[in-house]
């Protein structure tokens, strides 16, 4: 056996123990070596087969090859381990927005055996502290724009040894120790179980959670949804605007496109419109977005060129049936729905564009096993709602961390959501498992009547969560941003309530109707309920 290029063994020594981690099936079948550096397969190889030449990035003023990334991420792996200290196992933190010099530092930790943890640039220090500690994080590497509230958790931290800066495309203090760096760098003799990745991941409660990855599950996400599933080529141009310390975005502007030797657009921003704007300036064919921005993106579709995207990906929440069809209509494309978890790194459940089926998420990619379970952890029959569970070649490994048990059980991730299989195996998205409504006995999936909200033309965006009710234990109430042109008021709101009760079970109606002018999200653009669900409890007179 390959031992562990690892010298520091931190995240190995602290991964959950054999019983403890999930089933692996189906790896076997993609014929991963046991030595794998996960850098060298996505970027290096393509020299060697003769396409350095081809663009791998490009953002404004920046048009690099995949010999000029190559070129960059050594020159930055020599100065990891040569003026940094780096070793082997090692884990440094990344602070910035998305941009070629993250990609490209992302790779260079990779490529020299380090750990990386990408944290979203609108962390704080007291949240940066804890990712520091909990990840016992020796270096960090920031963008000078972001560095304050970096230099604040550093001077709280223990073990964070060496910040580095820089500016613009790899400028500043980074770029100082760039200059006297040589362009080439023999890769870690990583094993493909050797540890890469931490994302880390936060609940309505507690402490962040750190979730590992290993070399080769990086490229099992590629080999197994990449290439069954979204099927892109080398000449598609990805984009889109999560984050890629959300592994959503890592995914979809990074490892997809650099596995088949596509190329990636990185705009320095992603709000809908800035997004549409980029689409239509790069000619983007591949977009991986939230279905909000979607549905924000729809009036700008006469005002841009949007006509060269050929596949558009939704993911990180519910994609409503509304959505979909007015995406379809005014495209002529079929969304593409997926689930995926930054414990499974990536979509697990989604169909190909000739099998999607309208509101169902799709079904297991292949490679994956999915089924829906009781809290007993039994098979419900088709139709009845349960606990999401899955299973594949790779699966959730929490570092240190006792949650482990409560997402893995008998071998199986499971991933809190609420789910219905159909007769013909698809699966249809209910609700997370905390999303779900119950009043007067009867269960209500807040997404459901959020999709239907979205349906009227009132309804620019909306969230559905319980509040506390005296006689019904809850009751559903809705927080409605309401379009331009529309008055908020009595008649609106019964207009809104009758309109639900025709689409949907008039039990499911929301009884409590808020305007506001915008919602809660994260980073990533994905609506908060746990912050609407706290809202709606502390406005209740009986919470």
């Amino acid at each position: 056996m390959v031992a562990s290029a690892h010298v520091d063994g931190f995240v190995r020594a602290n991964l959950p123990s054999p019983e403890m981690m999930p089933d692996i099936i189906n790896l076997g079948a993609l014929g991963y070596p046991e030595q794998l550096n996960a850098t060298v397969e996505l970027v290096d190889r393509h020299i060697e087969a003769g396409r350095g030449d081809r663009i791998a990035i490009r953002a404004p003023g920046v048009s690099w090859t995949y010999a000029d990334l190559s070129k960059m991420i050594d020159r930055m792996a020599n100065v990891l381990v040569g003026p940094l200290g780096l070793v082997p196992g090692n884990r440094v933190l990344l602070r910035s927005a998305n941009n070629p010099t993250k990609v490209a530092l992302y790779l260079a930790i990779i490529k020299a055996g380090g750990i990386v943890v990408a944290t979203m640039p609108l962390l704080r220090s007291k949240e940066l502290v804890q990712i520091l500690e909990k990840a016992q994080i020796s270096h960090a590497l920031c963008d000078l724009a972001l560095v304050e509230d970096m230099q604040k958790a550093a001077e709280q931290s223990i073990y964070l040894k060496r910040l580095v800066t820089w500016e613009g495309t790899a400028g500043g203090e980074l770029g100082e120790l760039l200059e006297s760096a040589p362009d080439t760098f023999e890769a870690a003799k990583t094993r493909a179980d050797d540890p890469c990745l931490l994302g880390f991941t936060s609940g309505t409660t507690g402490l962040p959670k750190a979730t590992t990855h290993f070399h080769r599950d990086l490229l099992i996400v590629c080999d197994a949804y990449g290439k069954e599933v979204l099927q892109a080529t080398e000449d598609d141009v990805f984009i889109g605007s999560p984050p890629l310390a959300f592994t959503f975005g890592l995914g979809g502007l990074v490892l997809f496109p650099f596995r088949v030797g596509a190329s990636t657009v990185l705009p320095p921003r992603t709000a809908p419109d800035d997004l549409a704007r980029a689409i239509a300036e790069y000619k983007a064919t591949i977009c991986f977005t939230a279905p909000t921005a979607y549905r924000a993106m729809l009036p700008k579709i006469s005002e841009y060129d949007l006509s060269s995207l050929r596949k558009c990906i939704s993911a990180g929440e519910m994609l409503p049936l509304p959505t979909f069809k007015a995406w379809k209509e005014a495209t002529g494309i079929s969304m593409m729905d997926g689930i995926g978890a930054t414990e499974m790194l990536h979509i697990f459940i989604s169909a190909k564009e000739e099998d999607i089926r309208p509101g169902a998420t799709g079904k297991p990619v292949p490679g994956y096993e999915a089924r829906v379970i009781d809290e007993a952890g039994q098979e419900c029959p088709p139709g009845t709602p349960g606990r999401l569970a899955v299973r594949g070649p790779l699966g959730c490994k929490y570092l240190a961390d006792e949650r482990q048990a409560k997402y893995v059980e008998n071998g199986w991730n499971i991933t809190g959501d609420t789910y219905v299989m159909d007769q013909d195996g698809y699966f249809w998205y209910q609700a997370r498992n905390d999303d779900m409504i119950v009043s007067a006995g009867y269960n209500i999936a807040g997404p459901e009547v959020e999709a239907s909200l979205l349906a009227h033309p009132a309804v620019a965006e909306c969230g559905v969560v319980a509040a506390p009710d005296v006689e019904r234990g809850c009751i559903v109430k809705a927080y409605v941003v309401l379009r331009e042109g529309y008055e908020p008021d009595s008649a609106l709101q019964k207009d809104l309530q009758t309109h639900v009760k025709n689409d949907l079970a008039p039990y499911k109606y929301p009884r409590a109707i808020e305007w506001v002018n915008a919602l809660p999200k994260t980073e990533s653009g994905k609506l908060q309920r746990f912050a609407l669900r706290e809202r709606a409890k502390q406005e209740s007179t009986i919470a």
